[in-house]
C-alpha cells in the first residue's frame, strides 16, 4: 500500500505555486519524517491541469522538482476544481458536477499528468466527487454523469494502450452528496457496468472521515465493494470529530470552535430511530437534538487527540485500513493522508511541516506496520 500525503492543504493555483509548495513544504516534510522517498497526492487545479497536460516542458519541470525533493507522485486529488483556499468554499467544492463536460476534461487532464509522471510499474489514481451535491440533481444530470464516466473508462483504456500506464478514477462518497455513502456508490456503479462504466478503471475512494461520519461499519463497507466486483482504488486517511454527549455545555462550547466559515462540516447524529443529518456544524448546533452521539466532517490530524469531551474516529481509520489490507490487490491501493484543515483548526497541534511529518509517522506505525503492509 503506497503511502502519501495530499497537498491540497497547501494553497497553490499555478505551476510556480505548486513548485514552491513542493520545495517549501513537501521536501521538508519528507526530511522531517526521516523518509528517503515520500509519496505526494497532488491537488492540481483545473486551469493548471490543462496547462500541464498540454506542455511536455512544464511536465518535465514538475517532474524534476519531484525527483530533486525525493517525492513520488502516485495519486491526484481532482475533487476540488479550483479555489480550494478561498475565504468561503462550502458547496462550491462540488462544482462542476459530473453532469458537466468540464469535470470529465479536468479529470482526463489529470490522467495525462499521472501517465507522464508515475514511477515505473505503479498505477495512478484520481479521486473525484460523488457526482454532485444532492440538489439540484435530475434524471438528465444522472444520465449525463453515466455517459461521462463511461467515456472516461474508454479514454483511460486508450491512455493505457498509448502509454503503458494504468490510471484509475476513484469516486469518493461524501455525506450530503448524490452518492452519500459507500453503499450508494456501489449501487450506482454496479448498475452502470452494462452501460460502459468499466470497473477496471472506475472504482472507489474510501475517505475514512466520510465513512465514520456516516456511522458505517468498515468491514461491511469493504465487503460490499468487493462482493460487487468493484475496486478500492484509494483510501483517504482521515479522522472525523466524535462527541458522545453533544448536548452537554462543554461539548457544545468545544464544537463551536470548529464551526468555521471556509469548508462544509456535515454532521450526523446516530439515534435509536435512525441517523439524523445536518449539512453544516453551525446548523447542527441549532437544529439537531443532541440526544445521541455526533460525528462531524472535520478532518483531524491523524495523531492528534483533542481535549475531552471531543474524540476522533481514529478507530474507524485503523479498522478500514486493516480491512482494505486483506484485499488481494492491497499493494496497488493508495493510502493518502488528507488533513486539509490545518489552516482552519482552532488549535493546531504543531506547525504544518512538523505536524504532517508526525501524521506520516503515525500512519506508518498504526496503519501500515499494524497491518503488516509496506
Amino acid at each position: 500500500m503506497l503511502l502519501s500525503y495530499c497537498t491540497n492543504v497547501h494553497p497553490a493555483e499555478d505551476l510556480d505555486g505548486v513548485i514552491r509548495q513542493l520545495r517549501g513544504y513537501s521536501g521538508p516534510i519528507r526530511r522531517s519524517a526521516g523518509r528517503d522517498v515520500l509519496g505526494v497526492g497532488l491537488w492540481i487545479p483545473a486551469e493548471l491541469a490543462r496547462r500541464l497536460a498540454g506542455s511536455p516542458d512544464d511536465l518535465a519541470a514538475l517532474g524534476e522538482v519531484l525527483t530533486a525533493e525525493g517525492l513520488q507522485l502516485h495519486t491526484i486529488n481532482a475533487f476540488p476544481y479550483g479555489g480550494f483556499h478561498n475565504d468561503v468554499v462550502k458547496h462550491d467544492v462540488y462544482k462542476p458536477t459530473w453532469a458537466e463536460a468540464a469535470r470529465l476534461e479536468y479529470t482526463m487532464d489529470c490522467a495525462e499528468i499521472l501517465a507522464a509522471l508515475l514511477p515505473e510499474g505503479v498505477a495512478g489514481s484520481i479521486s473525484t466527487l460523488p457526482l454532485a451535491w444532492r440538489e439540484p440533481w435530475t434524471q438528465h444530470d444522472d444520465d449525463a454523469a453515466s455517459t461521462a464516466l463511461a467515456e472516461a473508462s474508454t479514454r483511460l483504456r486508450k491512455l493505457r494502450d498509448r502509454t503503458g500506464r494504468t490510471v484509475r478514477i476513484a469516486v469518493e462518497p461524501e455525506p450530503g452528496c448524490v452518492l452519500d455513502t459507500v453503499s450508494d456508490v456501489v449501487g450506482w456503479l454496479s448498475a452502470r457496468v452494462v452501460s460502459g462504466i468499466d470497473p477496471e478503471f472506475i472504482g472507489l475512494c474510501v475517505d475514512t472521515c466520510h465513512l465514520a461520519v456516516s456511522f458505517a461499519d468498515p468491514a461491511e463497507a469493504i465487503d460490499q465493494i468487493d462482493a460487487a466486483g468493484l475496486r478500492v482504488v484509494k483510501v483517504q486517511a482521515s479522522s472525523a470529530l466524535h462527541v458522545s454527549d453533544p448536548s452537554s455545555p462543554a461539548a457544545r462550547a468545544a464544537l463551536s470552535t470548529f464551526a468555521e466559515p471556509r469548508y462544509l462540516h456535515q454532521v450526523r447524529e446516530s439515534g435509536t430511530s435512525g441517523v439524523l443529518t445536518a449539512d453544516d456544524l453551525t446548523e447542527a448546533l441549532i437544529d439537531l437534538p443532541g440526544e445521541s452521539p455526533w460525528r462531524v466532517h472535520f478532518h483531524i490530524p491523524l495523531h492528534h487527540i483533542p481535549s475531552a469531551p471531543l474524540e476522533t474516529t481514529a478507530d474507524v481509520l485503523r479498522e478500514t485500513v486493516a480491512e482494505v489490507g486483506r484485499l488481494p490487490y492491497n499493494e496497488q491501493i493508495h493510502l493518502d493522508i488528507e488533513t486539509y484543515t490545518w489552516n482552519v483548526l482552532p488549535e493546531p497541534p504543531a506547525g504544518i511541516v512538523e505536524g504532517i511529518a508526525a501524521e506520516i509517522a503515525w500512519a506508518q506505525t498504526h496503519l501500515l506496520r499494524a497491518t503488516s503492509l509496506t
